[in-house]
């Protein structure tokens, strides 16, 4: 991978960090803002029920800002674009779809089989 497409892809990672992490002080500050003790049960349980949803969603982002700090760190190794498995390069097409991925399209196809016959011992596959 060239140079020029090394900064394309730490732009694209950069611009998505920053977007996450605006969403997390977005929801900091909406909880804060919103957290009421309603005298109504319900309207209590809806509250917690969205923010919950809201938690969950913000944990699943907590772990892609794992993934994009990874992707701008292998960039600067120069490592980012080479499937750690196979050591392959990982297509351009892939990486424009999926900025994170560490596996070429056909090692992760083999991950994913594999975890849909061997169902919940997919951590033996990460």
């Amino acid at each position: 991978m060239n140079p020029a497409q090394l900064e394309h892809f730490r732009q694209i990672l950069l611009a998505w960090r920053r977007e996450l992490m605006e969403e997390v002080d977005r929801t900091v500050h909406h909880m804060q803002d919103e957290a009421s003790n309603f005298p109504d049960p319900n309207d209590r349980a809806t509250q917690e029920s969205e923010f919950g949803l809201e938690l969950r969603t913000r944990d699943r982002e907590r772990k892609l800002l794992k993934k994009i700090d990874g992707a701008l760190e292998r960039i600067g190794d120069r490592a980012y674009g080479y499937c750690e498995e196979t050591g392959e390069e990982i297509g351009l097409k892939r990486l424009e779809a999926r900025p994170v991925a560490t596996l070429c399209l056909e090692a992760q196809e083999r991950r994913e089989l594999a975890e849909k016959q061997y169902g919940e011992r997919e951590d033996q596959y990460r």
